[in-house]
């Protein structure tokens, strides 16, 4: 028994690493999009796809270069497609689908009359907008007219 040889191959750490910085890459487009300078153009999240493709390429080279010292074939094309795929749907998101929304001809310009609307309000309270025009303001005697501030938002979140 003596005679043994034991060989145990090492992690391929860039491989794990690279995957998960990948991952980042997708998930953290909504801390991102908070910002104004990585709102319109999401380039910190195309750098931690970057970040996590080197590392990917970099643990595969290190596999299939010397697979008698590290681990990682398998896992390592499995998770090098799951991130190509990952950056592939975030790109579609990004730089297709969201360009796809119509421009907002149609909307109010700044100083100009908001058309009138009805809309439930957080209880389910139909609110309308010459109510809160026109209503006097809690603790208020008489009925000088309000104003109202309208943001619209373009998009989801």
């Amino acid at each position: 028994m003596a005679d043994k040889i034991d060989i145990t191959r090492k992690w391929n750490w860039p491989i794990w690493v690279g995957f998960f910085v990948a991952l980042g890459g997708l998930f953290s487009y909504e801390f991102f999009v908070r910002f104004p300078i990585t709102r319109d153009f999401p380039w910190a999240n195309l750098l931690l796809f970057g970040i996590g493709a080197v590392l990917l390429f970099v643990g595969l080279f290190r596999a299939f270069g010397r697979p008698q010292l590290y681990r990682g074939k398998i896992f390592g094309l499995i998770f090098t497609a799951i991130a190509l795929f990952l950056f592939t749907f975030f790109s579609y998101e990004i730089f297709y689908v969201l360009r796809q929304v119509p421009l907002s001809s149609q909307a109010p310009r700044v100083g100009e009359k908001a058309p009138g609307f009805t809309l439930p309000d957080q209880n389910g309270k139909t609110v309308t907008l010459a109510d809160l025009v026109t209503s006097a303001p809690t603790g208020t005697a008489g009925a000088k007219p309000n104003w109202a501030l309208l943001i619209f938002y373009r998009g989801y979140w």
